[in-house]
């Protein structure tokens, strides 16, 4: 699961935008712009577009921190998996 605050804070950290995560994730930019609006706890929808998105979070080097997971920090989070 991700959540709305996890996705804004990874593009971010990202330096893109959300017509780039679109673009690499393979979803539309409305569907991105509706998960960043969720004010649920974990962002909704078609779990194979989350999936495609976290993916390719994954792949552009973004680890994405659950509750009680291993972190410097407590709570959700996010962090490159290497320093750049």
């Amino acid at each position: 699961m991700i959540s709305a605050t996890q996705l804004r804070a990874a593009r971010a950290l990202l330096g893109i935008d959300q017509r780039t995560l679109a673009t690499l994730a393979g979803v539309s930019l409305p569907t991105i712009q509706r998960m960043e609006a969720s004010r649920d706890e974990h962002v909704r929808g078609v779990v194979s577009t989350l999936t495609k998105v976290v993916a390719a979070l994954d792949a552009a080097g973004i680890e994405l921190i659950g509750n009680d997971h291993p972190s410097q920090g407590r709570g959700r989070g996010v962090r490159l998996k290497t320093p750049q």
